[in-house]
């Protein structure tokens, strides 16, 4: 059996907790796309962490975690991941490299740091990762795929050629220091030594543990509205962040996934440019970010503040809706126990219309939201196990939103570490 752990949002909802919690049930847990440029912060037994690349499931010994196919592959960001999981007391996890996994290359994130600096005012915000020049390149097919690190004399001559076509761009549009061959080639052999340990036909080992029963585990990276398809384009990431790519992304058939969690956070956040309709500032912004999340709103990769927002029941519906979401954890609940109200965005106003449908994004632009305010319950639940513990203006709150996003909400969490959830 299969299942996707998705965001139904901008990211930053807490998948890696829910992945993590999951992680006990399964067998293998798969990464299927998106890169080192956003993070999973999880609390355990063994401290607090954020994974950037790995499965938010290394967590346990009976456990094979993959690095799938879609994913962008920065080899010494793995291995150093490895190694601090590893010194901090973590078992050394089982991990499988897909031999067609795509390979982050050096010039990527200069690349990145580049064209951010080029654009100025009008930067996508990115988090400098080599994200969009690393698929510019898959798609473009003068990326480098795992498998070629192992043919000397192809990979050499791809060398010269790829960056024959990057030194040109380095010298006339960004006028920065040109790239070494030979350089570039020896440091892709170092690469090649370094995952060699874990490089597999990953597709071929996830067929056998479908056919021997064994539950997989999709974790998906960002959220719905990141997506560059049906995401906030052009403010959105470069990989699909669709649990449907779960299955490209890994290298099954799609009639396998049969469970689709969507993470949703009980108010709204966001790291990076672009369209977020319930925005909050000022104080009011400040303090939800001081109390949100595990020590406040940052970004587990970046360390920026997160911007912050009420819930969004419009783009959460929407957000759902395109990952087929089957069922949805609602996290960080136990934040909010210090407000009075709490506003929920049930539509928005566009041109003097409420729309309560999700639309494109230069319609988004000059979307006002629509606030429906419900009573607040003044107290902590956290440590509250029981749904029926909970005070009944946060059952409100569920329920209210449950109705609105048309999904099940099956998972609530109230606090940060693994067993810090009420289940419905």
């Amino acid at each position: 059996m299969v299942r996707a752990i998705v965001g139904a949002n901008w990211g930053d909802e807490g998948k890696g907790k829910i992945t993590d919690m999951l992680g006990e049930s399964s067998d293998v847990i798969v990464r299927f796309q998106g890169g080192s440029n956003a993070g999973h912060t999880i609390i355990n037994k063994y401290g607090k962490f954020a994974l950037h690349l790995l499965p938010s499931g290394v967590f346990y010994g009976h456990t094979t975690s993959i690095i799938g196919n879609g994913v962008a592959l920065n080899i010494p960001y793995l291995c150093k991941e490895i190694k601090s999981l590893v010194e901090r007391g973590v078992p050394e996890p089982k991990i499988l490299v897909s031999d067609r996994a795509q390979i982050m290359m050096p010039y990527h994130i200069l690349f990145d740091e580049y064209e951010e600096e080029r654009l100025g005012k009008q930067s996508f915000g990115s988090t400098k990762s080599g994200i969009a020049p690393f698929y510019s390149d898959k798609y473009a097919k003068i990326g480098f795929q795992v498998s070629e690190l192992f043919d000397e004399v192809l990979l050499e001559e791809k060398v010269k050629r790829v960056l024959e076509q990057k030194n040109i761009l380095l010298e006339h549009m960004y006028h920065k220091p040109q790239l070494n061959p030979d350089e570039i080639f020896n440091t892709l052999l170092s690469y090649r030594d370094m995952v060699a340990p874990y490089v597999t036909d990953t597709a071929l080992f996830l067929h056998d543990a479908l056919k021997q029963g064994k539950t997989v585990l999709l974790e998906g990276q960002l959220g719905t509205l990141k997506d560059p398809d049906f995401g906030i384009y052009p403010m959105v990431t470069s990989s699909s962040t669709l649990a449907a790519y779960g299955a490209i992304g890994a290298g099954i058939p799609p009639y396998e996934i049969k469970d689709i969690i969507c993470v949703v956070k009980a108010y709204s956040s966001a790291v990076g440019a672009g369209e977020f309709v319930s925005e909050i500032f000022g104080e009011e912004a400040d303090e939800l970010r001081k109390r949100g999340g595990d020590g406040g709103e940052f970004g587990a990769t970046t360390g920026r503040p997160r911007r912050m927002g009420w819930f969004d029941a419009v783009a959460t519906r929407y957000g759902c809706r395109m990952q087929g979401a089957t069922e949805v954890a609602l996290t960080v609940l136990d934040v909010l126990g210090y407000l009075d109200e709490l506003p929920v965005c049930v539509g928005y106003e566009i041109d003097g219309k409420v729309t309560k449908d999700f639309p494109v994004t230069a319609k988004l632009a000059k979307a006002k939201p629509v606030y429906e305010k419900l009573p607040g319950w003044k107290c902590d639940i956290h440590g509250v196990k029981n749904y029926a513990d909970l005070p009944e203006n946060c059952r409100r709150y569920i329920e209210f939103i449950e109705e609105e996003i048309g999904t099940p909400i099956t998972m609530v969490s109230n606090g940060p570490a693994r067993e810090d959830i009420i289940r419905r």
